[in-house]
């Protein structure tokens, strides 16, 4: 596996929020901006059975669009001038959530990580990430070794992943998962009518809390 691939998933990360965060949260010289918690890193590989070390690569909302060229580049160290676009990339906004890039004794791995928080997973948003991610994959792959991960508080419930490439989920079927414990404290502001019942158009609020 090129040596380089990290680099060039660094390369294409243009998020504001990301280049903001590495700017307001230096980190010490020949670390991530983005450290992973010690905790949380050893809850990761012990789901997808490598370790995952301090400095790994950290990204938020990544573009499925730029892990594809990263890998095509990676693969390809002397590109044409004129890339051809067979499928390679489709300009859209699709991404992962969270992306953990970092290399091993056997190469490279990239743990794909989708989050909920207090919302609720959907087939149809999974089903078009596991079509694009086969693409960008296949079944197997021979650039590096991808791991997809969700994360929400509450274990998945059915999420239909028996068409998804068999490096996506387990053995018996179904999704890899971390829990993702939620804050407290949580609240949210819910439109009702005046005797406190859900209204779309209501003209009164009432404070609910999360979790």
């Amino acid at each position: 596996m090129p040596s380089d691939l990290i680099a060039l998933l660094r390369s294409f990360n243009r998020k504001e929020r990301q280049i903001l965060l590495s700017e307001v949260l230096r980190p010490e010289e020949g670390e991530e901006a983005f450290s992973l918690d010690a905790g949380f890193r050893k809850r990761l590989g012990g789901k997808i059975g490598v370790a995952v070390p301090a400095d790994a690569y950290v990204a938020m909302d990544y573009h499925l669009d730029w892990l594809a060229m990263a890998l095509y580049l990676a693969a390809t160290p002397d590109p044409p001038e004129r890339i051809c676009n067979d499928g390679l990339f489709e300009a859209n906004q699709e991404d992962v959530d969270l992306l953990v890039a970092f290399e091993a004794a056997d190469g490279a791995h990239l743990a794909l990580i989708e989050a909920k928080g207090v919302t609720g997973w959907t087939n149809a948003q999974q089903d078009s990430k596991a079509r694009r991610l086969r693409r960008i994959f296949g079944d197997v792959s021979g650039l590096a070794t991808p791991h997809f991960v969700l994360m929400s508080p509450k274990r998945p419930a059915g999420i239909e992943a028996s068409d998804w490439p068999g490096w996506m989920r387990r053995p018996d079927g179904e999704p890899y998962w971390l829990e993702l414990p939620l804050p407290g404290g949580l609240r949210k502001a819910t439109r009702c009518d005046a005797d406190g019942n859900n209204a779309a158009e209501g003209r009164f609020l009432r404070l609910d809390t999360l979790g």
